[in-house]
């Protein structure tokens, strides 16, 4: 026995020391990877535009130092970029942007922002180049921008207008016996629509063809502006699919070469006089917006505006860069009210809704910071239901004409199995104390009294939803309800019907905070730092991430998208402030 022991604690001490090896040599090559020097700029150079680890506009920061070194390679966020693209604009050793092959997760407003300030680029002189195989639609947007868009001789480009596509399941509930038990207040608040309907309601239907409409309008807008088309004439392009293939999207006027791509690079060679047979001197738009980020910038001043940014669903908790966490949103926004050298705040809202009473909670802190310095709202790509709970009560609200907002009602789901337990010989009986003793149970049919008194709850909150914003805006409740019910707003349309104040981007939203808080000569700071632990830190490493990456592979992107779906649709807990449904422009 003795032997036997020394033998498993021979094993065990194996064991622990490769461990320990491993995770040192992890952590050694995190903290010298993380602290390896910033990319030499070379003269005559040009920004390669890699927008495809770039998702959110801000990448994060973390109290604890350890996890920013582990979290190093996502360490830039649109915001890095777009700040980077303007210092670009007076840095003499970059001469042009390359837009090769790009594609990325952003969304149609932050292509919006990232747009303008190529726009802004161009006219300081310097060139802005485009080459792809394929074009989609929003890839498209961003790259007609350009000074000279190429396009692979035997690619094609996707130019056909917009449109969305909803699934129906009460059929299904009736057949398989699991019900979603919906209540909810709001005639347009379709997220639950699907649950109760065979097809589209007209109010759902009036709301998404509106909403399609003002997206489209604002994007082929900028494009008939970039590449002198009329906005008609594109319109027929896109009806007759008169862009399908390189030949006829040139004859369009919609690109200018049709090339292979060293072709594409001979043309940035001639931009920059270099001869044909050496290479360009290329940076690519992660190094030269780290290289900004952390290059020491020295001010006169101590005075700060705040960018607080609110990104993802609205859920309970810490949150994270893919969350929104009451944790995180009222500290930031405490702290921001507390530093004395903080003047104003911008709060960054990119986020379809989520929990009402989280929603709640951070406009209750935007309501105490509003006393004390001025909150300016920029708005990304979302700001709906919850998003726009918490924007609301800001001293300005700013957003981008294809911003999607509005979408104010609520709505409560359970599910409910009574159905199916019956059909495969289950009978649940519950024995309780007092009538109303007995929490809901999804194996028992709904009880009326329990769903009047769920309905009741979705009611409070709706009417103190409708009431915050009538406050908020200046506005009546009849004047509120009357574009409320859950209905989704583009922002062009948001700004007509008073839901926002201005058009513009997160730079212009800042300019108003300095203006309000009546400063001139300021920096900016970013907000959260998020709180995360030692399992938060092993859940950042490559080898936590193989299991995504491997049913990415076995299913694929758009399938793992949609079980994404499915699975925090399954962990809503609570009254849902939530937009009707998820955009995915392509």
């Amino acid at each position: 026995m003795k032997f036997l022991g020394n033998v498993l604690a021979t094993i065990v001490g194996l064991f622990v020391f490769f461990m320990l090896f491993f995770f040192g040599i992890v952590l050694v090559a995190a903290v010298f990877g993380g602290e390896s020097e910033a990319v030499a700029i070379k003269s005559n150079s040009v920004i390669e535009l890699n927008l495809e680890d770039i998702k959110y506009d801000y990448a994060g920061k973390y109290e604890d130092p350890w996890i920013n070194i582990f979290s190093d390679k996502k360490s830039i966020g649109l915001s890095d970029v777009i700040n980077a693209i303007e210092v670009a604009k007076n840095d003499s050793d970059i001469k042009g942007i390359s837009i090769l092959n790009n594609e990325s997760s952003l969304g149609m407003a932050q292509s919006k922002e990232l747009r303008d300030e190529l726009e802004s680029f161009k006219k300081s002189g310097k060139f802005v180049m485009a080459y792809a195989n394929s074009y989609t639609q929003k890839e498209y947007y961003l790259n007609s921008v350009a000074n000279t868009i190429y396009l692979n001789p035997v690619g094609d480009m996707d130019f056909k207008g917009l449109s969305a596509e909803l699934m129906f399941f009460k059929d299904f509930q009736e057949k398989t016996g699991v019900k979603m038990e919906v209540i909810r207040h709001g005639k347009y608040k379709s997220a639950v629509e699907p649950f109760l309907e065979n097809k589209m309601s007209d109010a759902n239907r009036e709301q998404t063809t509106a909403l399609l409409n003002s997206i489209w309008g604002s994007v082929v807008s900028e494009i008939a502006s970039s590449r002198k088309v009329s906005v008609e004439k594109l319109n027929e392009i896109a009806n007759g699919l008169l862009a399908r293939t390189p030949e006829m999207a040139k004859a369009q006027k919609l690109i200018d070469v049709i090339a292979y791509e060293d072709v594409y690079h001979d043309a940035i060679r001639k931009a920059l006089k270099v001869d044909k047979d050496e290479d360009y001197n290329k940076v690519n738009v992660f190094d030269y917006a780290k290289k900004i980020k952390t290059t020491s910038i020295v001010t006169d001043t101590q005075n700060k505006i705040a960018i607080i940014y609110a990104q993802g669903e609205i859920q309970s908790g810490e949150g994270d860069v893919n969350t929104i966490g009451e944790g995180s949103m009222r500290r930031s926004l405490q702290e921001a009210r507390k530093n004395k050298d903080v003047k104003a705040i911008v709060l960054r809202i990119d986020s379809p809704g989520g929990n009402a009473l989280t929603s709640d909670l951070i406009w209750r802190e935007v309501e105490l910071t509003k006393k004390v310095k001025p909150v300016v709202v920029s708005m990304g790509n979302y700001a709906a239901s919850g998003g726009y709970y918490i924007a609301c009560n800001a001293n300005t609200i700013f957003a981008e004409n294809n911003t999607i907002t509005g979408s104010i009602g609520v709505f409560g789901i359970l599910p409910n199995f009574s159905q199916l337990t019956k059909k495969i010989g289950i009978n649940v009986e519950q024995v309780r104390t007092h009538e109303n003793a007995s929490r809901y149970s999804p194996f028992v049919p709904l009880d009326e009294k329990f769903k009047a008194v769920t309905l009741e709850g979705v009611e409070h909150i709706y009417n103190t939803f409708v009431t915050h914003v009538a406050e908020g805006r200046k506005m009546t409740f009849e004047q509120v309800d009357a574009i409320a019910q859950g209905r989704v707003w583009a922002g062009s349309e948001a700004l007509k019907i008073g839901l926002v104040d201005k058009i513009g981007s997160l730079n212009d939203a800042i300019k108003e905070a300095a203006k309000l808080s009546k400063t001139q000569k300021y920096g900016t700071q970013n907000y959260p730092e998020y709180k995360k632990d030692f399992n938060d830190l092993l859940s950042s490493l490559p080898f936590a991430q193989s299991k995504v990456n491997f049913i990415k592979e076995e299913i694929g992107e758009e399938n793992y998208m949609l079980m994404e779906q499915v699975k925090r649709f399954q962990e809503q807990k609570g009254v849902q402030a939530m937009m009707p449904f998820e955009i995915n422009i392509k």
